[in-house]
Order: C-alpha cells, then sequence, then structure tokens
C-alpha cells in the first residue's frame, strides 16, 4: 500500500501545524560502531532495494571485507526554499540518526555506520550502513506470495519477532510510529526485524509517551494519530504502534488492506472515515477465536482501551498456549 503523506487542502478539522524553529537544529555527532566503514569510498554499490521516508536504499559491498550491506541514502539540499519543511526533514534525520546509534536489538535492522557522502558539501547527503536484510520486506514478500495471504502460524512469528523489537523501543522511549509491512523486513533466517526509523521519536516526557506529530503512513496511523485535534492534540504513540502492527497482520493474513474492500482505492479521504469513525469491519470467520482475539485487543478505537506490547506477548495466539481456564 503506497504511502499517502501530503495531507490535502479538504476543509476538515485535522489541523497540521508545522513548528518554528529558530535555527536549524545541529545533527548529532558521528556515528561509526565499525572502523572499517568510515565513508562511501569504503563500499561498493551494487543495485537499489528500493525507497524509504525520503532517501533511496542501495545493496551495497564493503569492499575489503565483501560483507553485504543495505545503504540508506537521505538527502536535503542546502538550497530548500521551504524553511519550515527543511528544519522539520533536518530534525528527522537528526532523531533518526540518535536513535539507530543506540538501538541494539535482534529485533530491530542494525546500523553499522552513519557519514556524510561528501564531507566538503553543503547538502546533507547522510548515509547509514544498516544491515542488510537479504529477503525482503514483508510488503514484497505478500505481493510475491501465490496465494496472496500468510498463514496464521507464520502471522504468529511474525507477531512475536515484531513484538519484542517494539517491547525494546517502548522501553528505550523509542516510539516507531510507521509500523507497516514495507518497513518489517526479513533475513535467510527468517528473522523478522523492524526497519526505518525516519518518523520515530524519543519521548521524554516523564513516563506519559504523548506525541502530537501528523507523520508516517496513513492507512496504518490509529484514530487518534489521524486525528490527533480530536484527541486533546496530542496521543500515546506506544499505543499507536500497537494498532499499526494490528492491522499489519490482519493485512497479511487477507492479502488486502483491510479496512476496506478489496481493490478499493485507499484515498486519504476513505481513509480517514473509516479509521476515525467507520466500524472496524468483521473479522474472516476463516480465522481462529485466538487471531480475532489478537486483533480485537490491538485495533480498540479507544487507545486507553488497547492492550499493550507487554499485554501482547503473552496473548495465547503468540505463545502457542491454550487460554488460561477461568476460575468460577
Amino acid at each position: 500500500m503506497a504511502a499517502l503523506r501530503n495531507r490535502p487542502n479538504l476543509k476538515l478539522h485535522l489541523p497540521l501545524p508545522l513548528p518554528a524553529f529558530p535555527s536549524l537544529p545541529p545533527l548529532p555527532p558521528t556515528f561509526n560502531p565499525s572502523p572499517r566503514i568510515t565513508s562511501f569510498a569504503d563500499l561498493e554499490t551494487l543495485s537499489v532495494l528500493g525507497y524509504g521516508n525520503g532517501g533511496t536504499v542501495y545493496k551495497v559491498r564493503h569492499r575489503v571485507t565483501s560483507a553485504l550491506y543495505a545503504l540508506k541514502m537521505i538527502q536535503v539540499s542546502s538550497s530548500c526554499d521551504d524553511y519550515q519543511t527543511d528544519c522539520l526533514h533536518r530534525r528527522q534525520i537528526s532523531c533518526e540518526m540518535e536513535i539507530l546509534s543506540l538501538v541494539d536489538s535482534p529485533h530491530v535492522v542494525g546500523c553499522h555506520g552513519i557519514f556524510k557522502k561528501d564531507p566538503n558539501s553543503p547538502d546533507l547527503d547522510v548515509a547509514f550502513v544498516l544491515e542488510h536484510m537479504d529477503v525482503g520486506s514483508l510488503d514484497s514478500l505478500l505481493r510475491q506470495s501465490g496465494t496472496g495471504n500468510f498463514s496464521e502460524d507464520i502471522i504468529a512469528k511474525v507477531a512475536s519477532h515484531v513484538l519484542r523489537g517494539l517491547s525494546y523501543l517502548h522501553g528505550h522511549k523509542i516510539v516507531h510510529r510507521d509500523i507497516k509491512p514495507a518497513n518489517l523486513l526479513v533475513n535467510s533466517k527468517m528473522e523478522v526485524k523492524i526497519a526505518d526509523f525516519g518518523v520515530s521519536k524519543i519521548v521524554n516526557d516523564g513516563g506519559l509517551r504523548r506525541c502530537s506529530s501528523y507523520v508516517g503512513t496513513h492507512g496504518y496511523m490509529s484514530p487518534e494519530r489521524f486525528d490527533p485535534g480530536s484527541h486533546g492534540g496530542c496521543y500515546d504513540g506506544f499505543a499507536g504502534d500497537v494498532w499499526s502492527l494490528g492491522i499489519t497482520l490482519w493485512e497479511l493474513y487477507v492479502g488486502y488492506f483491510p479496512l476496506l474492500p478489496s481493490g478499493q482505492r485507499p484515498d486519504w479521504a476513505t481513509l480517514m472515515y473509516a479509521i476515525c469513525f467507520g466500524e472496524i469491519p468483521d473479522f474472516p470467520d476463516s480465522a481462529s477465536h485466538q487471531f480475532r482475539d489478537f486483533l480485537s485487543c490491538c485495533l480498540h478505537k479507544d487507545w486507553s482501551e488497547r492492550a499493550t506490547v507487554s499485554d501482547l506477548l503473552s496473548h495465547p495466539f503468540v505463545t502457542g498456549e491454550p487460554p488460561a481456564a477461568q476460575v468460577h
């Protein structure tokens, strides 16, 4: 499903103010966990892997070790005419650099270096040297699948891996804000890892986990993220990640975006109605009770009623264990 990032000029109550920064935020210090990867010259470009938030991802090979990596290149021109947009973009890049320099989890795509492509250029041109996930994204696998969807057993394993990644991120006060099939990558060991922190955020608000920015991919936004103005202007970012995971797993099962009928165009206004005002469609009758209950736990319209990542890690759909017997 395409990422719908630009809000159309419709007269709806969805305020999207851009913050006014007095100056361009500085970039954090260069991060190089691997001393062998210190510049673009260390790498040989092999092919284009895809396109992420504001950047292109290449398959590259280290010229000395022959190790394979994914190189994400992001460019922000120093001559950008839109000052606020330029500030916001630079701030997001700075945040992504900080997050990738901090995270260290087997359930999150690893980073092996961050540097500028040309240190003498006034343009940003930041390069992220990332772990190469050789199988691809869940989105690409879904499109290539001969049956058009995944089995419950596979989805349960995906859920387990992603929930462990989210548990690590949330434990370090990182909100991803763009969980979707295209940002969940798979390697040859069939490990699923969270990728692309281009719109992520580190929350430091005394444990309230509040976010207010209207960023990410519209189809996977929770109601309070799609229209924060109707929820006091802010939302619980961790609960938003849980909603996005629920939509993602449901899509893997049915083979299409589940909040709309198969084949319907997911334009912005249609998505807004389906997410913010429409009823959650019935889960497929073919799905097990445990899977339907898991999705229901993820997709409460009221974020305060939504399950937490910790709750979901112990859900029978993920653990494979039967529900605990109720004591009467």
